[in-house]
């Protein structure tokens, strides 16, 4: 394993962004339509992806079963112990002390930060996304000339909610990062405003997303961007972090601005992180879904020019508390192998590769969510 695997291998992690996992027991068309951000599709087995295929080799083990177990043992199994347990089982294999949950989608049946927590024995806290703050507004029904005031009251009283320690924007999915950079005017976004409370619908309209993402900076807790690679309406070109890179020139020195995933983007996000101060990265959601087998890859990359003060870890693990694990394993042994081989090479000392791990597993996040660093 070298002495940085067993460092990562017994530390517990920091997970900066992640979502609540499913209550209700699962069938084999349930679990596949978790394994994907798209849509299954006919005839075709989501077992049969990447994701698939880590799912039976790396958490089979967890529910007493061989790696690689065929699909359908898999899933008797599963309904054989029971959703609880799965996802104890899983949640505390992960080995992570504190999660910062998304609670901006929650359909029914997925758990609380509360309940994550308890199956986890973990810690966990909230993040607020801004985007259901501005539709609830929108749909408790505001006049447009009072929706930038009303909009801006409800994010303040949701950020003061306890446990709160970070906001989000899905921005990249409702409009892509091409705007306009400028903060808007007030008659801008009440213009904006009539027409988005006119039509209804989710809020994409460009100028409101502009100025959701000013009133982020304002609130003054650490900003989560989700970039790259997504749920199947996302348009990916329009994802890619280096679009706001004028935006980020005119909020420099503000708020911490915590890219989320980012594959394949993940050069260009580690571009901002070397040359904006409060500019981190991780690539959460693309290690689940590529596996530890291609997860020290998309880390290669991500650390070509990342300060490694800037590297934090996620899952972004939703629906499946196999995800838990999944991201914490393909994490652990993709960023211990290229650490190691650092080392092997000469090209770092074993002391500063087990300083990178510690801050990258946990550090850099205690850090900028303003927790006690441990060391």
């Amino acid at each position: 394993m070298g002495a940085v695997g067993e460092e990562l291998a017994g530390l517990p992690l920091f997970d900066h962004h992640c979502h609540g996992v499913t209550t209700a027991g699962l069938g084999r068309e349930g679990f596949e339509s978790l394994l994907t951000e798209g849509e299954p599709w006919p005839g075709v087995s989501m077992f049969d992806t990447p994701v698939g295929a880590a799912v039976r080799r790396h958490c089979a083990p967890l529910l007493d079963l061989p790696r690689h177990a065929p699909a359908d043992d898999y899933l008797t199994r599963r309904t054989e112990l029971g959703p609880g347990e799965v996802n104890r089982r899983f949640l505390r294999a992960a080995r992570t002390d504190v999660l910062c949950v998304d609670t901006g989608y929650r359909p029914d049946g997925l758990t609380t930060p509360a309940e994550l927590a308890e199956a986890a024995h973990a810690d966990a806290y909230d993040i607020v996304r801004l985007e259901a703050v501005a539709e609830a507004v929108a749909a408790e029904g505001v006049e447009a000339d009072a929706y930038a005031r009303t909009f801006r009251a409800a994010a303040e009283e949701a950020v003061r909610r306890p446990g709160v320690v970070a906001v989000k924007s899905v921005a990249a999915y409702r409009s892509g990062f091409d705007l306009d950079p400028a903060r808007p005017t007030d008659e801008e976004v009440t213009e904006a405003a009539r027409q988005w409370l006119t039509s209804g619908g989710r809020l994409q309209h460009p100028v409101l997303v502009r100025h959701l993402l000013w009133t982020a900076v304002e609130l003054g807790l650490p900003l989560q961007l989700h970039t790259g690679f997504g749920d199947d309406d996302i348009r990916l070109h329009r994802a890619d972090p280096a679009l706001l890179t004028d935006w980020l020139h005119l909020t420099s020195g503000t708020v911490p601005v915590l890219l989320l995933h980012c594959w394949p983007y993940q050069r260009q996000a580690a571009y901002l992180a070397a040359v904006f101060e409060r500019v981190y990265l991780d690539v959460g959601l693309t290690l689940h879904h590529v596996g530890p087998a291609r997860a020290r890859a998309v880390l290669a990359e991500a650390l070509e020019i990342t300060p490694f003060r800037k590297l934090l870890y996620s899952s972004d693990a939703y629906g499946l508390a196999e995800f838990h694990l999944l991201g914490a394993v393909a994490f652990r042994q993709g960023l211990a192998g290229l650490l190691q081989d650092r080392v092997d090479a000469g090209e770092l000392s074993l002391p500063d590769a087990l300083r990178i791990a510690r801050w990258a597993g946990q550090d850099n996040a205690r850090r900028v969510y303003r927790f006690s660093v441990n060391s």
